[in-house]
């Protein structure tokens, strides 16, 4: 079996429904999310922006990447999910810091709308899977491109462009419908399941984030 998710063609582990497939990506997704809440509604936003910036950033990195890692080189279910753990905690550390920024009322209303956007960009992934294997190194491009752009803007000029954020917008729409088609192309098995919300989990919660900062600034 190769190591990269989406690159999985043939498994000897056991194939699922459609249904039961579908069902544990959203359950892994929920529970995903169900973290982040607890995390936000539990931890002080202060406490952990008290902690020092190069250690949290490391920390957080290091997590995130060790997550990816299991979740891709592994082809067991509670492995892959231990992995997912491991980029769901640090995300909610941002998202925590993010939305104590933000009036309850913002960030439901960036919730609906991440919600509507990515069950459109799944249906979009389904119809159109080719569209989205096309587009899918103009994405990446595009994503480093931006993140270039924003670093210099921040830590050089000190500004930051708004239509920057419409833009990673847009890009992690592609995104959600382009993992969402190759989830749908790979063996339906369990852990190929939780590998395939692990990756559509990051596109959402970043496309969550960006549509936040958007309507905040409104």
């Amino acid at each position: 079996m190769k190591s990269n998710v989406f690159e999985r063609r043939s498994t000897t582990d056991q194939i699922i429904s459609d249904s039961a497939y579908n069902f544990v990506i959203g359950l892994t997704l929920c529970w995903g999310f169900f973290i982040n809440w607890l995390m936000v509604t539990s931890i002080e936003p202060q406490s952990i922006a008290n902690v020092n910036p190069w250690i949290f950033f490391i920390g957080y990195f290091a997590s995130c990447f060790f997550g990816i890692y299991l979740f891709n080189k592994s082809n067991k279910p509670l492995v892959s999910f231990i992995g997912y753990n491991f980029v769901v905690v640090p995300f909610g550390f941002i998202i925590n810091l993010v939305v104590s920024n933000y009036d309850a009322a913002l960030v439901t209303e960036a919730i609906k709308i991440t919600g509507l956007v990515t069950v459109g960009m799944m249906f979009l992934g389904s119809m159109y899977p080719k569209f989205f294997q096309k587009i899918s190194g103009a994405l990446t491009i595009a994503l480093l491109l931006v993140i270039v752009v924003e670093m210099i803007e921040i830590f050089v000029f000190g500004i930051h462009h708004g239509i920057l954020d419409w833009i990673v917008v847009l890009i992690f729409c592609g995104y959600i419908g382009y993992d969402w088609s190759r989830a749908n192309q790979i063996p339906k098995t369990i852990d190929n399941a939780i590998d395939s919300a692990a990756a559509l989990y990051m596109d959402i919660i970043n496309l969550f984030l960006r549509i936040l900062r958007i309507l905040g600034r409104k």
